[in-house]
């Protein structure tokens, strides 16, 4: 794998330039990222925030989890597309709403976990020897 690794949203707006491996990488099962995706889950990659560059004009929208922690996003006010989320009060690192198919190398963002699968949708078949948590771990 050669860094750095180019991204973007959907339109090419909002670029960035990934310099390090990710943290770890998951796939959410819960209800909203099920809307965020419009698919079974999303998949996003821990990233220090020191490893990503980004570029281009971001919007910024926040929700609180079941937590009780805020949940912010950033967001291409051009596409649309979530490029990421950030916990306002720890900003060590970014979740990196991946979409693979606008990465220049995509194949180091396998889901090496899944998480809340308590919310899985029933037909979705998960990986065998991956691990799993039913909530967040």
């Amino acid at each position: 794998m050669q860094y750095p690794i180019d991204g973007s949203c959907q339109c090419g707006q909002v670029t960035y330039k990934l310099t390090e491996p990710p943290k770890m990488v998951l796939a959410c099962h819960c209800t909203e990222c099920q809307k965020l995706s419009t698919s079974p889950f999303s998949v996003t990659a821990i990233i220090d925030t020191n490893a990503i560059e980004f570029s281009g004009e971001l919007k910024e929208w926040s929700r609180s989890a079941d937590s009780g922690n805020k949940n912010s996003a950033k967001f291409c006010p051009r596409c649309g597309n979530r490029v990421y989320h950030f916990n306002p009060d720890d900003q060590s690192t970014v979740k990196l709403k991946l979409k693979p198919v606008n990465m220049t190398d995509a194949s180091i963002f396998e889901p090496t976990a899944h998480v809340w699968v308590s919310e899985k949708l029933s037909w979705y078949d998960i990986p065998e020897g991956v691990k799993v948590f039913d909530k967040q771990p």
